[in-house]
């Protein structure tokens, strides 16, 4: 019998096992291949992103070289998986290495020219492919009959087959949950991945400059049924799954997508989980966006409602190919979102052509004042899209990352590489201490009595700790200089922050030495109680580390949570409900001595250094005033 291995590589951080959910839908379409089941052990190699080519080597030659080795290659991966394509043809020449994913999809030429290692790039989906491919190795002839792959031939000309047809009966694909082609559980019987993944469709109707979903963009919307997910969703509840989050590019669009959500609240109202849903929500939101809202909201199921507006300006936005999206509402929705008590945050690329700093933190700003919570990233060139296909045209300078294969834009015609560094070091920092919610009640307060908008408080407080001559003022000040040539950076200063008392006494000393000098005298100490209130409400690793000492665990919603009560000199939700109301400018505030009970969902250690915001916002405390 020959031996298939797949192979999968989590993006860098990540606290448990990233679900190998590609890997899985291609292990559950050869095991129901009859013919390939008998002649065929396939087997799935799950790896973590800290992993190094060495350790993945060892790992899949141990028993001896597979006949077979599909890669899942995206941007993160596939120079280590290049490595390790290497020391797999050096053990066995005869192994047939195979590459697929959005970073090599359309790329033979690159891809073939920089790992010559590499038999096969498949150029689209690959459940059909892997299968197609597989017989060809069984009988051993050529690939030129199998659509939709390149290949390189003797004479070294690269040969690329007719485009294979997207697959219409989704259901037909068998499921990689229901069948177990992905493990659910680990030794010990709990699930075993940091999130569930789930597909209820595929396809994006949408082609925006800097996208390449999946190699779908600009198609139509192919879906999976009811009974099919609802099985999938039982089975994921049943390992005790706590949040499932969907590879779809538009959730929220389809008249299916309220019908999952429908199911999922039926499925976990029976078996107690999933407890949330993240996802990548429509781009313009309709009525049937706003009807799955609430009925998410009333039934008290989690998410992080996403604003993906990329940029407010509008020439970057007609560059973008986005003039067709309705953001122009986006007002008005975060406002309604706000009202309804969700959770919401936006999305902004920064360094797209038309985009100034000056424009970029203008928008920055006037969004902050609808959401804090601002996910904000550099422009990545990545292969397949607008940008990258007419780079000439804007004049894009970049580099590929040393430890990645993404190009990382350093100017433009329209952007210097100065302004790029200063706007670099801004995107660590809001991303720091905004997307990831280190801060979140301060901003609302400090822009409506103070008149400091969000970016201007972000950086008084970046220039003030990169003046301090602490271990962990240091960290941050070095990251902040090297984020863009090591995007990782961020998680070791996210750890710091959730986890240093050093940290806690700098955001103080800022406060006290910096922020009060621009607070009206009779806002400084409600302001001060405010700076308190996010530091102890922000996610709980351990109690003890915060002098948490009375912290106890008990149950709420079926979930542990550390319970924590603390008194303060102001009711600070309510002040917080104010500023963002518009009420507080030129009043004085009025003490009103509260004690907070605060829930800290338990789990959060396994957490503090991931760079995954919509994971961290489950964790931020749950806070009730009891007089």
């Amino acid at each position: 019998m020959l031996h298939v291995t797949l192979v999968q590589q989590g993006v860098w951080h990540m606290s448990k096992e990233s679900m190998p959910l590609a890997s899985g839908y291609l292990a559950a379409a050869i095991r129901a291949n009859e013919r390939l089941d008998r002649n065929f052990r396939v087997s799935i190699e799950n790896f973590p992103g800290d992993v190094s080519p060495w350790e993945m080597s060892v790992r899949l030659l141990s028993g001896g070289t597979p006949d077979v080795v599909g890669f899942s290659v995206l941007g993160w991966n596939v120079r280590q998986f290049s490595a390790v394509a290497e020391a797999v043809k050096r053990a066995n020449p005869r192994t047939v290495v195979v590459f697929g994913g959005n970073h090599v999809a359309n790329q033979a030429e690159r891809v073939f020219r920089t790992c010559p290692q590499v038999d096969i790039v498949v150029n689209g989906e690959g459940e059909a492919a892997i299968q197609e491919i597989l017989c060809a190795v069984l009988d051993g002839t050529g690939y030129d009959a199998i659509a939709g792959i390149s290949f390189p031939r003797p004479d070294g000309a690269v040969a690329t087959t007719p485009e294979r047809a997207r697959i219409e009966d989704l259901d037909s694909l068998p499921s990689p949950i229901l069948t177990g082609a992905v493990p659910l559980l680990d030794a010990e019987g709990r699930f075993r991945y940091d999130v569930a993944l789930m597909e209820t469709n595929r396809g994006c109707p949408y082609h925006c400059s800097f996208c390449y979903w999946g190699g779908a963009v600009g198609q139509r919307v192919r879906c999976f049924s009811r009974e099919r997910l609802r099985a999938e969703l039982v089975e994921l509840a049943k390992a005790r799954a706590e949040t499932v989050v969907l590879c779809d590019a538009n959730f929220g669009m389809l008249p299916q997508d309220m019908e999952f959500v429908e199911t999922l609240i039926e499925v976990r109202e029976r078996y107690g989980y999933p407890l949330a849903l993240e996802t990548s929500w429509a781009k313009n939101k309709n009525a049937l966006f706003y009807r799955i809202v609430r009925l998410m909201r009333d039934a008290g199921l989690q998410s992080s409602f996403t604003l993906a507006l990329q940029t407010l300006d509008g020439e970057a936005l007609g560059g973008m190919n986005r003039r067709n999206m309705k953001i122009n509402q986006w007002r008005e929705l975060a406002e309604w979102l706000a009202s309804e008590g969700v959770d919401a945050y936006a999305e902004l690329i920064w360094g797209a052509p038309g985009e100034t700093p000056e424009s970029f933190l203008k928008g920055y700003d006037e969004l902050s004042r609808y959401v804090s919570r601002i996910a904000a990233y550099p422009l990545l060139l990545l292969p397949n899209t607008d940008y990258t296909e007419r780079r000439d045209l804007y004049g894009f300078v970049t580099v590929r990352g040393e430890r990645d294969d993404f190009e990382y834009v350093l100017a433009h015609r329209g952007m210097s590489l100065a302004d790029n560094l200063r706007m670099q070091r801004f995107l660590f920092w809001a991303r720091l201490l905004g997307e990831n919610m280190v801060l979140r009640n301060l901003f609302p307060v400090v822009r409506e009595v103070g008149g400091l908008p969000q970016s201007e408080v972000i950086l008084s407080l970046a220039r003030f700790t990169e003046t301090q001559d602490l271990p962990g003022a240091r960290l941050l000040k070095h990251a902040a200089e090297n984020c863009t040539a090591d995007p990782d950076s961020l998680s070791p200063a996210l750890e710091y922050c959730f986890t240093s008392a050093e940290f806690d006494r700098t955001v103080v000393r800022w406060c006290e030495e910096e922020l009060a000098g621009r607070i009206p005298g009779p806002w400084r100490d409600a302001v001060a109680e405010v700076v308190r209130f996010d530091l102890e409400t922000r996610p709980l690793p351990e109690p003890a580390g915060r002098g948490f000492t009375d912290a106890r665990l008990r149950e709420f919603g079926g979930v542990d949570h550390w319970a924590v009560y603390r008194d303060y000199r102001y009711d600070v939700p309510s002040l917080v409900r104010g500023a963002s109301a518009g009420t507080l400018a030129g009043t004085v505030p009025e003490r009103a001595d509260t004690r907070f009970l605060f829930a800290f969902r338990h789990g959060f250690a396994e957490l503090a250094a991931s760079t995954n915001h919509e994971e961290t916002a489950h964790y931020v405390a749950k806070v009730r005033a009891l007089g």
